[in-house]
């Protein structure tokens, strides 16, 4: 697996802990219908939450979470109303970006809640 492959993996899995720790149940991790991908796909009490998350070994380059572009966004809702649709959810849905840095020691972790809404 390349390094950059296994570093998303690493960050994926340090969202998911955080994300637990904050009280959101895991229902999904890397769910994808027709070309389209969600990263983690969680719940809370009130939401049923659409998670981006984007890890980098630096913030050098600028935050990570202007990665997620429109275009990118897009697809997440695109995705997230798939999900709904076929599972029959009626809960309100919310999208959230992790952003996780690792700096050879340790990840730090931004959750950015409700980071955009659905512009369809």
């Amino acid at each position: 697996m390349a390094e950059h492959n296994e570093l998303g993996r690493k960050g994926e899995a340090a969202a998911v802990t955080y994300l637990e720790k904050k009280g959101h149940r895991i229902i999904e991790r890397n769910w994808s219908v027709s070309g389209y991908e969600v990263d983690i796909i969680s719940e809370n009490d009130e939401f049923i939450v659409f998670v981006e998350v984007k890890t980098r070994t630096t913030a050098d380059w600028g935050d990570p979470s202007d990665a997620v572009t429109e275009q990118r966004m897009r697809r997440m809702i695109r995705a997230a109303s798939h999900y709904l649709k076929m599972n029959g959810i009626d809960k309100p849905a919310r999208f959230d970006i992790v952003t996780v840095i690792w700096n050879k020691r340790q990840f730090q972790l931004e959750h950015i809640e409700d980071a955009f809404l659905p512009f369809l």
